[in-house]
Parts: structure tokens; C-alpha cells; sequence
């Protein structure tokens, strides 16, 4: 039996999520970004998208570095959209170091694209099918396949607003613009995801350790080519959380734990037909998770 470790996207932050952090990740953090990193988790700097992903990066790394530090090491680790740079990270297919540079360079990035009036949203209750016939002609793209019933839009505010509205008349059971300031993962994004490339091919990556499960194909990748394509492209390609899941499971994980912050990715591990236990390490705390992690390995 099998565990994996799972990283949250953007949607997740909040203020001080920082604070209280185990090991020396946002020392590392001082030291390639200087002052910026104090002030990373501050409710003004949340508001930009280079400090919400950098926050994700530094937590992710360390949370799961103190579970490693406790014993649990993980077989599997994805990661949704940023979450997947902690994730590689974790795997050993690439340094901390590196990984703060580019998911700075990524979130100036994506920024600078859509520095105003983009988003997400998050369609609940509704089928994929559903949800394409009610974004025909309002510019939205579909962004997320979070599972069977939470679909993720992306495009202009006035866009998601319009598929909203409709998606509440057909019969969604909510419809919820998410905290997340640029339109990720369609197409809009194609031209920042190229420039992103263009720097991952000045950074050296290696195999990883573990399985990097990738959470937009769904599939698991080991050459370190193809996982820098998915790092650097992954702002521009659907995520599709719910195949990823799906594969851990057909890989005999049984126990999924959820960096902080927040429970998101818990709760549609669940929702995806998991045969295991799934928890998010911020609610259920290190403790539990290390006692989990001990019986499942017997």
C-alpha cells in the first residue's frame, strides 16, 4: 500500500500561512529572494499572484519535509496547477532553489498577462457537457476537471459572471468566483506558459525518487524532460485533478495527505471513488498522519 502526498493550488492562501513554519525553507527563501519572503504572507502581498504561489512553494516543501522528517515518505506525490512545483520538488526532480526562482518568474508572469478583470470559477453540481454548452460564446474556457460535478471556468470577470448566472438557472448547486486573479489553465495563458519554458531550459532537472504523478494528464511521468514540459505548461493545459486520483488509486494509494494550507484536494480525493483514507495534514495535524502512515505500512 502506497501514500500520497498532495499539494493544493491557488484558491488556498491565507495571511500568515507562513508563520510557525517547520525546517529552514523560508530561510532558503530569504536567502534567494531577500526581504520580499517576510512579507510574502501579508494580506496585501496575497493580493499578487507571485506571492500567493510563492507561499504555496514554501509551505508545500516544508510540511512535507517535516513528514519526511517523521518517517513518512511518500510513493506518489501530484500536485494541482502551482501545487505542482512542490511537488516536484519533494519528488527530487527538482531543487528548492530553482523552484523558488521559477514559480516567482511564473507568477510575475501570469500577472503581467491578465493584471486585471480574469479569474476562475468554480461550477458545482453540473457535468463537464453541461457546463460546455453554457460557456458557448462568452470568451470562458474550462480551466479545471476537479471532479464528476466541480468544474472550473476560466476568462473575464463579466464572462464567468454571465456562465454563472446560467449555471445557477440549469441547476447548479453554487457557482463560486475563486481567489485566484488570473484565467489559468486554458489557452490565454499559452504565451506566459512558452516564456516559463524558455527559462525551465536554462535549470537542470533530475529523476525523481518518487512517482510525480502529473495533475494535468493524469499520468505519471520519470524523465525529467517531460516533467519540466508539465511544470512550465501546466498554467495553460486543463487540470484534471479527478484522472490523477483515479491513477493513484489504480497504483494502490491508500492513504492521500493534503499540504497546507486548507482541505480542497481532501475533499475531492474523496469525491473520486478513493479506496483509502484521505486527510489534509493542516486539520488532522502531523501526529495523526504519522500514526496513518505507520499502520498503513504496517
Amino acid at each position: 500500500m502506497k501514500i500520497l502526498f498532495t499539494f493544493p493550488g491557488q484558491g488556498t492562501q491565507r495571511a500568515g500561512m507562513l508563520q510557525d513554519l517547520p525546517g529552514t525553507e523560508l530561510a532558503t527563501a530569504r536567502e534567494v529572494l531577500g526581504a520580499e519572503a517576510d512579507l510574502l504572507d501579508s494580506s496585501g502581498a496575497l493580493e499578487h499572484t507571485r506571492a500567493v504561489q510563492l507561499c504555496l512553494l514554501i509551505a508545500g516543501v516544508a510540511w512535507a519535509r517535516e513528514l519526511e522528517r517523521r518517517g513518512v515518505t511518500p510513493d506518489i506525490v501530484s500536485g494541482l496547477s502551482i501545487g505542482a512545483y512542490p511537488a516536484a520538488v519533494i519528488a527530487g526532480a527538482l531543487e528548492f532553489t530553482d523552484a523558488l526562482r521559477l514559480v516567482a518568474l511564473r507568477g510575475d508572469l501570469m500577472e503581467q498577462a491578465y493584471p486585471h478583470g480574469y479569474g476562475l470559477t468554480a461550477i458545482m453540481g453540473l457535468t463537464l457537457s453541461q457546463v460546455e454548452s453554457l460557456i458557448a460564446g462568452t470568451g470562458c474556457y474550462i480551466a479545471n476537471l476537479n471532479a464528476e460535478t466541480q468544474i472550473v471556468i476560466a476568462g473575464s470577470d463579466e464572462g464567468m459572471a454571465i456562465v454563472a448566472k446560467r449555471a445557477l438557472e440549469k441547476g447548479a448547486n453554487k457557482a463560486h468566483r475563486l481567489a485566484v486573479s488570473v484565467p489559468s489553465h486554458c489557452e490565454l495563458l499559452a504565451e506566459p506558459a512558452q516564456k516559463l519554458a524558455e527559462a525551465f531550459s536554462r535549470v537542470t532537472l533530475s529523476r525523481p525518487r518518487c512517482a510525480y504523478l502529473s495533475g494535468s494528464t493524469g499520468r505519471v511521468l520519470w524523465q525529467p524532460e517531460k516533467i519540466a514540459d508539465d511544470l512550465a505548461m501546466n498554467m495553460a493545459r486543463t487540470v484534471r485533478w479527478q484522472e490523477a486520483v483515479i491513477s493513484a488509486n489504480e497504483r494502490e494509494a491508500r492513504l492521500a495527505i493534503e499540504m497546507p494550507p486548507g482541505g480542497v484536494l481532501t475533499c475531492l480525493t474523496r469525491q473520486a471513488a478513493w479506496d483509502g483514507e484521505a486527510i489534509s495534514l493542516e486539520r488532522s495535524g502531523v501526529d495523526v498522519a504519522v500514526h496513518l502512515a505507520k499502520r498503513l505500512r504496517g
